[in-house]
């Protein structure tokens, strides 16, 4: 009984999102979000951010992080200064709290993706909550040996921590070419969007 309940859930697409091909093995895409900042840029109240926020999006979630009014004051250190910058950040997460559930109900409504919050003052960036994603990979013997050096060596405490570890290092050493990469991916979606123009 408990195969054949299996096998109907795998036929009625079960097991993630309408883009996340249902378990069975396919991937569509979600909505576009092309227009997610200048959506973000309008929708978000006066007076919270000193300018344009930074939105940065992948297939499932909307990250928004923005530049909070500096704080004014005489500061003994470096680390008083740290600690005003991140009671700032926690009074604005408390007092915007409720606005940001209602922008992020409208935007995953229109985008198909969860929104995770964020605020950066001088030194300071905090992320509020965001999505930790499960990734299903297979290594060979080597890489594996390599992530559980990195677990040996206390680097990180398991497997999986490891490789976000080193998809992390990648991320900061390679971060112009993967600006290059992502902006050429951007250019051939352009063109596949247009399509050929008959004539």
């Amino acid at each position: 009984m408990h195969s054949r309940f299996a096998r109907t859930a795998r036929g009625r697409g079960w097991g993630g999102p309408p883009w996340s091909g249902g378990g069975r093995g396919r991937r569509n895409e979600p909505p576009t979000a092309d227009d997610a900042k200048a959506w973000f840029t309008g929708r978000l109240p006066e007076g919270w951010f000193t300018g344009t926020p930074a939105v940065t999006v992948d297939r499932e979630e909307i990250v928004v992080v923005g530049e909070l009014q500096s704080v004014s004051g005489e500061f003994a250190d470096e680390a008083e200064r740290a600690a005003a910058e991140s009671g700032r950040i926690a009074r604005f997460r408390e007092e915007t709290r409720d606005e940001r559930i209602e922008i992020a109900r409208q935007a995953e409504h229109r985008y198909g993706r969860k929104v995770a919050w964020g605020a950066r003052l001088g030194d300071t960036e905090e992320l509020f909550t965001t999505l930790s994603v499960p990734v299903m990979t297979r290594l060979h013997q080597p890489e594996r040996m390599v992530l559980d050096t990195l677990v040996d060596a206390g680097v990180a405490r398991s497997r999986s921590e490891a490789l976000a570890w080193a998809v992390r290092l990648v991320g900061q050493h390679t971060d112009e070419w993967l600006t290059e990469l992502r902006e050429a991916l951007s250019k051939v979606d352009e063109l596949r969007n247009r399509g050929p123009q008959a004539t």
